[in-house]
């Protein structure tokens, strides 16, 4: 039987790609997205293929996650791997920040890898088995010039998952996180080029991540190959200096 895994965020950019990793390993694939419109765009690049579905239910809705959770482990068998990759970036100086704009980056890049790997652990635990991934960044280690609420996220997110893999090591739960640094994405992408080529001298590999990169380590933190691996932060950022 096939492994199941979620991948929240997963209708563009790493999200997708990580989707497209997954399928290719052969993984029946769920993924999220934050609109109707974005999951069954995604779905349509993927030519509908039979083993990947989408659901676009609000990450941070408890009862709902975990109705979905419920019905995904009924529909496909079980719950292998979750993925929160899910989150949105900022870049507003202090001066002008405010706490809506901090509380909705804390709910995405927060609450919601929370509310998710809540449900999946529940279900993880029945099984027996499972993984959970978390999207971290580079970020969590050097933070940024503005923008302050981002690398917070991140920084929480290191912390749930340090914590989550000594808690749930015991019911054969792993728990890790890829950082990535600049990778390649629609953001990145519509970048002028002399704002890409200072980044590029700033990483030592000498190029910038592509979402691929990120894809492939999620898939090996996922695999057997990394059965004895938990509670780490991969950076998957080129040796960036910050």
């Amino acid at each position: 039987m096939s492994k199941v895994c979620i991948v929240t965020g997963g209708t563009r950019g790493i999200g997708f790609a990580t989707v497209e990793a997954f399928l290719k390993d052969g993984y029946k694939v769920v993924l999220y997205g934050s609109r109707k419109e974005t999951v069954e765009k995604a779905l349509e690049e993927l030519n509908h293929n039979p083993d990947v579905s989408g659901r676009f239910t609000s990450l941070t809705d408890e009862e709902a996650i975990n109705r979905d959770f419920d019905e995904i482990k009924a529909e496909l068998g079980s719950i292998d791997v979750l993925i929160n990759n899910a989150g949105i970036s900022d870049s507003t100086k202090f001066a002008d920040y405010t706490v809506e704009k901090f509380e909705k980056i804390m709910n995405l890049n927060v609450i919601a890898p929370y509310v998710c790997s809540h449900a999946a652990a529940r279900i993880m635990q029945e099984q027996g088995h499972g993984v959970i991934l978390n999207t971290s960044s580079m970020v969590s280690k050097y933070g940024q010039p503005s923008g302050v609420g981002y690398p917070v996220s991140k920084y929480a997110i290191n912390g749930m998952t340090i914590s989550l893999a000594r808690e749930l090591g015991k019911f054969n739960i792993r728990v890790n996180a890829v950082a990535p640094g600049i990778t390649m994405t629609d953001m990145v992408r519509a970048l002028p080029d002399q704002m890409i080529q200072p980044m590029i001298q700033a990483i030592p590999i000498k190029r910038i991540g592509l979402p691929e990169d990120i894809a492939k380590a999620f898939l090996f933190l996922a695999s057997d190959e990394a059965s004895y691996i938990t509670g780490a932060i991969l950076p998957v950022d080129g040796a960036m200096i910050a």
